[in-house]
């Protein structure tokens, strides 16, 4: 039997070849830079080939590096399974997420059978609680959540963009009281999502009337709920476009025309080692090849 490279060198460079970045794989393995690299230049003269391209501070795969990248990171995974499995430990991988329900509801839920049955191992204790990010490590193992940024201690990707759209009754748009122009905002109450507070301001002023001022602004800390006082005619949601394409709900309708981009995004968010675990790092792959 051909004798095996170190697989402490081969997970380092899968790390390394994933994040793109000595450091960031480095954190994620517990380990110093200059272990981190011991370890791939110790199997690179193993495999007697370069794996990266090193010039200054950025790595670049190689034409090996690319092929090892595409065989290694399957058979790592099945290999961390075998040992699951092995041990019994397959059954009972179960992951701590905390998500907002809007994003649970709408993106996440529907396409949870496809993570089951990709990994029908998997389990996820899901929570809905605001600012998931706070609690990572604590009561949750990863999170999604929605941000201007993320805290550059934490591992995070980036899952959308998206634009903000004032969205409202249908009768509000079509009816004899209808809003026509944002001037007429003025008489009308704004409803503000507490995860995406400055929505309405980025709003106003992205399309030159940063002096517009409602009537009201009523907060809210559900996504559900506040589409739904948006259906019954409560007030204007400032909100993202998925939020009203995702609905599928005929009471609700996007007031103007103005493509505002928004300044928050969807983010996957975990502690750098939790994906060092096999049910945080099955989601995250999984979450990031579905596209979601």
């Amino acid at each position: 039997m051909r004798r095996l490279p170190p697989l402490n060198g081969l997970e380092a460079f899968v790390a390394v070849a994933r994040l793109g970045s000595i450091k960031a794989a480095a954190t994620e393995l517990s380990l110093s830079n200059p272990a981190l690299s011991r370890r791939i230049q110790n199997l690179e003269r193993v495999l007697g080939k370069p794996l990266f391209n090193r010039h200054h501070q950025a790595l670049r795969l190689t034409e090996a590096g690319k092929r090892l990248q595409a065989e290694a990171t399957p058979a790592l995974d099945e290999l961390a399974a075998a040992i699951d499995r092995a041990v019994g430990a397959a059954g009972d991988l179960r992951l701590r997420l905390n998500v907002l329900p809007l994003f649970a509801s709408q993106r996440l839920f529907p396409r949870l059978p496809a993570l089951r049955a990709r990994h029908p191992e998997l389990h996820l204790d899901v929570e809905t609680a605001s600012h998931g990010e706070l609690r990572l490590g604590d009561s949750v193992d990863a999170a999604i959540i929605l941000a201007r940024g993320v805290d550059p201690g934490l591992y995070s990707v980036r899952l959308d963009t998206d634009l903000i759209w004032p969205i409202a009754s249908r009768a509000l748009a079509e009816g004899p009281d209808r809003i026509a122009s944002p001037e007429q905002l003025a008489r009308a109450t704004v409803l503000i999502h507490s995860e995406i507070p400055e929505t309405f301001d980025a709003w106003k002023e992205a399309i030159g009337m940063p002096y517009l001022e409602p009537a009201a602004i009523d907060h809210f800390d559900s996504g559900p709920l506040m589409l739904e006082a948006a259906a019954q005619g409560v007030g204007v949601a400032f909100m993202h476009s998925h939020h009203l394409d995702d609905a599928h709900d005929d009471r609700l309708v996007r007031l103007f025309d103005f493509e505002v981009e928004s300044p928050y995004a969807y983010y996957f968010v975990c502690r750098p080692r939790a994906l060092r675990t096999r049910a945080v790092q099955l989601f995250h792959d999984w979450l990031v090849a579905a596209d979601i």
